[in-house]
């Protein structure tokens, strides 16, 4: 059975190193930079790490940040003081395809609902089509699509910015 909860501050290290296993691929733009400041924001409180398990062992996790620690361009969407923003999803290649991914996206939206955000974005490569499914199964619906030659190398090199509100 998965189950799904909020990670300790002690499970942060294993956290990264799943996400470097698992995360890297065409459409996902991962730096050292990016990752290093997503857990300080885990580890100061700013955001937090929904993870799930399974036997006691982490298989996947999102991040959740606060609106105002979010990324500065998505200031052209909303005001970041009513939101929420998640970062990084991601679940072993081992348990692909089993929902947990929606599922987690779910647990953030919960989390979100709770702390009285308005809507929470989420952003991902126009082709990455498995996490466009994950995305419209937790009704996130598409704000805008954009050229992002920088940060997309890969496919059209767009990048798709989407809300779901709450």
């Amino acid at each position: 059975m998965i189950e799904y909860r909020k990670a300790k501050f002690e499970e942060v290290d294993e956290l990264k190193k799943l996400l470097w296993k698992y995360g890297p691929n065409e459409w996902n733009h991962l730096t050292k930079e990016g990752v290093s400041q997503e857990f300080y924001l885990v580890c100061s409180g700013n955001a937090q790490a929904l993870i799930a398990t399974h036997d006691s062992k982490i298989i996947g996790f999102a991040v959740l940040i606060d609106g105002i620690f979010s990324p500065s361009y998505l200031e052209k969407y909303c005001s970041l003081e009513n939101i929420q923003f998640i970062g990084d999803v991601v679940v072993s290649s081992l348990c692909s395809g089993k929902g947990v991914a929606t599922k987690l996206l779910n647990e953030c939206l919960a989390v979100a609902k709770s702390r009285k955000a308005s809507a929470v974005l989420i952003e991902r490569h126009e082709d990455n089509l498995a996490s466009a499914g994950m995305m419209r199964k937790a009704g996130f619906k598409i704000m805008d699509t954009f050229h992002d030659p920088t940060k997309r190398t890969a496919g059209s090199q767009n990048s798709v910015i989407l809300e779901r509100k709450i």
